[in-house]
This record gives structure tokens, C-alpha cells and sequence, in this order.
């Protein structure tokens, strides 16, 4: 019986995590109400210029994907992309960007850290390489919120996680 609960728990959350999230596959020209019935209700709403909106679905904190809706004046989809890849993370500049940028960009990052030898918070943002290995993306910001580096490293996971039971 606990075995029944316990696959049926797990076979909802699957399917939880896959329905709403083939964001990217909504077709340009869709109308807001159209993705909120398929995708949910977004992580966050942002607005972008010229009267547009940014629905942002976030699978942080533990989840390693983003997707981004972008919907013009009218409330139409113009695009919709995931955007934590190597590629878009490439297009953060030091010195330029903003945690405001990084945010509007990418979403509400996994974890905000600090460390003794950096003085400002860290964003840590989980995603997957296209190798399918489990990455980290950190972003250090200085105590005015301005972009001083950003690169990616390995999550290591713990050998817990490996072990079957």
C-alpha cells in the first residue's frame, strides 16, 4: 500500500513538472489567456517596454530550468524561450548588468549567498548543460547590486542521493 501512495505522489509531481512547462513550444501570437490556461499562473510578472509583459516560470529553488514568456502591448506571445543555458548566461556583462538585469533575464535565482572573500551577495542559479550534467551559474554582485563576475561550475552531488535503496 505505502508502495502504491508513494509511486502515485511521485507519478503527480512528474506530472506536475512536465504539464505547464512546454513553455517554449507556445506559438508567437498566442493570447495572455491562452498561456495562463496552459502554463499556470507565472513565478512573476515583469513589465517590458512599450507596454509588454515578461511572465517569467521559474523552477528555482530546486529545479533547473526557466522559461520566459514575452508578451507584447496587445498581451500577445512574441517569444518563449528557456533561458538557463550556457548561451543566454553568456550574454551577462560584468560591469553593465545589474542584479535587476539578472533577475529580469533569468528569474529568481536558487539561492543568494555570501562568502567571507567577496564583498556582496552571490546569485547561484541551478541549470542543466546540454550534456544533461547538473551545473551552477554564479553571479557576483558588489554591495551596489552591479555585476563584477559570473561563471559556471559543477554541482557536486552528494553521494546520499546516489545511493538505492
Amino acid at each position: 500500500m505505502l508502495k502504491s501512495i508513494c509511486i502515485a505522489v511521485v507519478a503527480a509531481a512528474l506530472a506536475g513538472c512536465a504539464s505547464g512547462f512546454a513553455v517554449d513550444a507556445i506559438a508567437p501570437g498566442t493570447p495572455r489567456e491562452q498561456v495562463l490556461a496552459r502554463a499556470g499562473q507565472p513565478s512573476r510578472v515583469l513589465p517590458l517596454p512599450g507596454g509588454g509583459q515578461r511572465l517569467q516560470y521559474s523552477l528555482q529553488p530546486a529545479g533547473q530550468y526557466a522559461w520566459m514568456v514575452d508578451l507584447d502591448g496587445a498581451g500577445r506571445v512574441t517569444s518563449a524561450r528557456q533561458v538557463l543555458t550556457e548561451g543566454d548566461f553568456n550574454r551577462i556583462v560584468p560591469g553593465q548588468w545589474s542584479r535587476a538585469d539578472v533577475e529580469r533575464e533569468f528569474g529568481p535565482p536558487a539561492s543568494i549567498d555570501g562568502v567571507a572573500s567577496w564583498n556582496g551577495p552571490i546569485m547561484t542559479y541551478r541549470w542543466r548543460d546540454l550534456q544533461g550534467a547538473s551545473m551552477f551559474y554564479w553571479v557576483y554582485l558588489d554591495p551596489q547590486g552591479i555585476v563584477r563576475r559570473a561563471h559556471p561550475g559543477m554541482e557536486v552531488r552528494d553521494r546520499l542521493f546516489d545511493m538505492r535503496f
